[in-house]
C-alpha cells in the first residue's frame, strides 16, 4: 500500500511539474499575415502616403442595410465620373451673364436629384462658380470593407445613425450657441470664423481623431513609425499628431491641459495599433463633444496596400450610446504636399473688409 501510495503521489507530482512548465512557457505567437511589411522590430509597418478619400458618408438613409449590391455601387461611382467629367467642360463664350448672385449649374448629367456628395461640391464652389475638377479630389469610389460595398462608415448602432444627445449634451450645444451670439456674428472678429478659415485645424474631421474624409480635397496622411511613437501628419492644413507608444508612454495629462487633436497614447495588441485619444480642445471635437470624449482607434494593415480603420466615439455626457465606424486607408503613390495656408489666405482678409463695407451706412445708400 506503502508503495502504491509513493507511486501515485510521484505521479501527481510530476503532472503538477509539467503543468507548472507549460503554463510558464510563453504563449505561441500569432501567425503573422503574409504580405504584411513589418518595422525591424517584427510589427507591421504603417509609414507610407495614404488616403481615405472615398464618396460613403459617416451616416446612411434611416432604413438602408449596411451592405449594397456590387451593381448598385458601380451606379454611384459612375455618376461621380460624370460629374467630375462635366465640371472639367468648357465653358461656352457665347453664354449670357449669369444671374445677380451667380448661378448653380448642374453636376452630373443626367440626375434628377443631386446626390448628398454633388450638394457638397455645389455647397464649395457656391452659386458664384469656383473649383473645377483640377482642384477637388473629394473620391471616385464607394467604401469597401472584405470586399462588400458600405452604405456608411458607422457599422454600430446597426442603424447607421449617430446616437441622439442626451439632455446635457442639447442643454450644452444651446449654452454654447447663446455664448456664440452674445460674443457678435460671423463676421465681427476673425477669432468667430472657422478654424480651418484661419488655418488652424483641417477642415471638417480630417485629422480627427476619428479621422474622416471631407468629400472635397486633401484627404490625404503621411505615417510616420518608430517604435516609441507613430505620427500621423494630414495634408490639410498639415496637421501632426504624434501618439505615445510602449510601457514608456506617459499618462493623459491632467484634464485641464487640452490638445488641438487631443492626447494620444498607442498599444500594439497583435498586428493592431490601439490608439486612446482624450484631453480635446472645446473648440476641435465631435458634434459638440469634447471634456469628455474618448476616441479609440484601431489601424490593422491588412496588406501592402490597404490599413483598415476602425474608431470608437465614446461621451456618455454628450451621446445616449457610444458608436464604432469602419474605414479603409488605401495606399498612394503620389507625395503628399505642404498646404501653406497662410501663405495665400487673402479669403480671411477679404470677408472682413466684405463686411465691414456691408456695415458702413453711406456705402449701402449708393447706387
Amino acid at each position: 500500500m506503502k508503495r502504491a501510495a509513493l507511486v501515485v503521489a510521484l505521479t501527481a507530482f510530476a503532472a503538477s511539474v509539467l503543468s507548472a512548465q507549460q503554463a510558464a512557457k510563453p504563449a505561441p505567437a500569432a501567425a503573422k499575415k503574409p504580405g504584411v511589411p513589418r518595422t525591424p522590430d517584427g510589427k507591421p509597418d504603417l509609414q507610407g502616403n495614404w488616403s481615405n478619400a472615398t464618396i460613403t458618408m459617416l451616416e446612411r438613409a434611416p432604413g438602408t442595410p449596411l451592405t449594397m449590391p456590387e451593381e448598385e455601387a458601380a451606379a454611384l461611382e459612375k455618376r461621380v465620373h460624370l460629374g467630375l467629367a462635366a465640371r472639367e467642360e468648357a465653358s461656352d463664350p457665347d453664354r449670357l451673364a449669369p444671374p445677380a448672385g451667380g448661378a448653380t449649374r448642374p453636376v452630373s448629367p443626367g440626375g434628377s436629384e443631386p446626390t448628398l456628395i454633388e450638394r457638397l461640391w455645389q455647397a464649395g464652389a457656391g452659386p458664384v462658380g469656383g473649383y473645377n475638377s483640377f482642384w477637388i479630389d473629394p473620391g471616385e469610389r464607394v467604401l469597401r470593407i472584405d470586399g462588400k460595398a458600405r452604405t456608411s462608415m458607422l457599422v454600430d448602432p446597426p442603424d447607421g445613425r449617430v446616437p441622439a444627445l442626451t439632455a446635457e449634451g442639447r442643454e450644452r450645444q444651446a449654452a454654447a450657441a447663446a455664448a456664440r451670439r452674445k460674443a457678435g456674428g460671423d463676421f465681427d472678429h476673425p477669432e468667430l470664423r472657422p478654424l480651418a478659415e484661419r488655418c488652424i485645424m483641417s477642415f471638417g474631421n480630417n485629422a480627427g481623431p476619428p479621422m474622416l474624409p471631407n468629400y472635397f480635397y486633401n484627404n490625404n496622411y503621411t505615417i510616420v513609425q518608430t517604435p516609441e511613437n507613430v505620427m500621423i501628419m494630414t495634408e490639410m492644413v498639415h496637421d501632426a499628431r504624434v501618439i505615445r507608444i510602449g510601457p514608456n508612454a506617459a499618462p493623459h495629462p491632467p484634464a485641464q491641459v487640452r490638445q488641438w487633436m487631443g492626447d494620444s497614447i498607442g498599444r500594439w495588441e497583435g498586428d493592431t495599433l490601439v490608439v486612446e485619444t482624450t484631453n480635446f480642445h472645446r473648440l476641435q471635437g465631435f458634434r459638440g463633444s469634447w471634456e469628455n470624449l474618448k476616441v479609440t482607434e484601431r489601424l490593422t494593415r491588412v496588406d501592402a496596400q490597404t490599413i483598415h480603420y476602425k474608431f470608437t466615439v465614446e461621451d456618455p455626457q454628450t451621446f445616449t450610446a457610444p458608436f464604432t465606424g469602419e474605414l479603409a486607408f488605401n495606399a498612394m503613390k503620389e507625395p503628399v504636399y505642404e498646404y501653406s495656408c497662410h501663405e495665400g489666405n487673402y479669403g480671411l482678409e477679404g470677408v472682413m473688409r466684405g463686411a465691414r463695407v456691408q456695415e458702413n451706412p453711406a456705402a449701402a445708400k449708393k447706387p
